[in-house]
């Protein structure tokens, strides 16, 4: 897990916007758009397993039973797009920063800190993107609410569903229930900023609504965010399922349909919650374009 230390002033900053949003200081800032599509990784935490099981994986079989648990920044010459936001909310870290326990997650990294080191306030964010609804995927999101939301509808009714799903992280999202919000097709694709850069793929089956993300950097290449398609690398080698998918049937058809996109396009795939593979990745402020 990245040591990320980050001055406290920015901490408070950040943590301020979110509480109260003043009018006034998102007037004042303004961050810069980059002249090309840039992709920013943040660390925001790690999820502790003392197996696979629930993956349909012996222990011996993967590599790593920890998952990491990142959060994106996509910055592209007509906006900006957050693309998950973690599993413990920055209202849980106190001031001076130290280790934060909820639950088996575990970080010491708070999003909004890494965010503005990168450059970027809330308020400078246009579009809020999350793979799924899931609790480590949505920790954020409130202080997003002010961007315009994508999201499948499908998606967005479990999530305002009542009762609320069990082990909902509700009070984490509650307020994209008021967010400007574009409904995407349930199976459509979404071209964000409607130059082929930066597309939200449909791949319904571990959520009803459950979508990733496609990316066309110049340098680095093409580029798929996996969202929960896959946990482990070995469920991809060895084709194994989570033992609570929504729909394993859907996730096995979005699977295929995504490894067609890997090998037409030629794009990396990244596993988001594999461990060893987001170590090596560059974290924020550095970014890929």
């Amino acid at each position: 897990m990245t040591n990320y230390k980050v001055p406290y002033v920015l901490f408070a900053v950040a943590l301020t916007i979110i509480v109260a949003a003043p009018l006034a200081s998102a007037r004042q800032h303004k961050a810069k758009l980059p002249k090309s599509l840039r992709l920013y990784v943040f660390d925001c935490g790690v999820l502790h397993f003392d197996n696979a099981d629930s993956y349909s994986l012996k222990k011996e079989e993967v590599a790593a039973t920890d998952m990491s648990v990142p959060c994106f920044l996509v910055a592209h010459p007509k906006g900006t797009m957050i693309w998950d936001t973690g599993i413990i909310p920055d209202t849980s870290f106190k001031p001076g920063g130290g280790l934060v326990k909820e639950g088996i997650a575990t970080s010491d990294t708070p999003l909004l800190p890494q965010l503005a080191a990168a450059g970027y306030l809330p308020a400078d964010i246009t579009y809020l993107a999350l793979s799924h609804n899931h609790g480590d995927h949505v920790a954020n999101s409130n202080a997003f609410a002010g961007a315009t939301w994508l999201v499948r509808q499908s998606e967005r009714d479990l999530m305002f569903s009542e009762p609320p799903p069990a082990r909902m992280a509700r009070a984490n999202f509650n307020a994209l229930k008021e967010s400007k919000t574009i409904i995407i097709g349930q199976d459509d694709s979404y071209d964000v900023f409607h130059d082929g850069t930066v597309i939200i793929k449909s791949a319904p089956g571990h959520s009803p609504g459950h979508q990733v993300l496609f990316l066309k950097l110049a340098k680095t290449g093409p580029v798929v965010l996996s969202g929960d398609l896959y946990h482990y690398p070995e469920e991809r080698k060895l084709n194994r399922f989570p033992i609570r998918e929504f729909n394993k049937d859907q996730t096995a058809v979005s699977r295929a349909a995504i490894e067609a996109l890997l090998k037409e396009s030629g794009a990396q795939l990244w596993i988001e919650h594999d461990i060893n593979a987001n170590a090596k990745l560059n974290k924020a402020p550095k970014y890929y374009e």
